[in-house]
């Protein structure tokens, strides 16, 4: 399972979905990349392929920052997301 993160502009929370195939989870953040990337602001629809009701509506304009992780390797939590947790080791 791989995890997409989002973080918003004056949020500390990220928003989160997930997917269970490589190459689909390397396409949302090639989406969402690119939706920053541009000129002009746009809605970005997120749905998560493990909780299939979870729907996040973004506008990139908003998005700061974006992350893919590896959830499925089983570390006993050794593999903690996001960029600070190298800081921590």
């Amino acid at each position: 399972m791989y995890t997409i993160e989002v973080t918003l502009r004056g949020t500390p929370l990220a928003l989160a979905v997930q997917r269970k195939e490589t190459d689909d989870a390397e396409a949302l953040y090639q989406k969402i990349l690119t939706a920053v990337q541009s000129s002009s602001s746009q809605l970005l629809e997120l749905t998560c392929d493990r909780d299939t009701d979870k729907k996040i509506g973004v506008l990139s304009s908003e998005i700061s920052a974006v992350q893919i992780s590896d959830k499925s390797s089983g570390g006993g939590g050794a593999n903690v997301p996001g960029f600070f947790a190298a800081i921590n080791s």
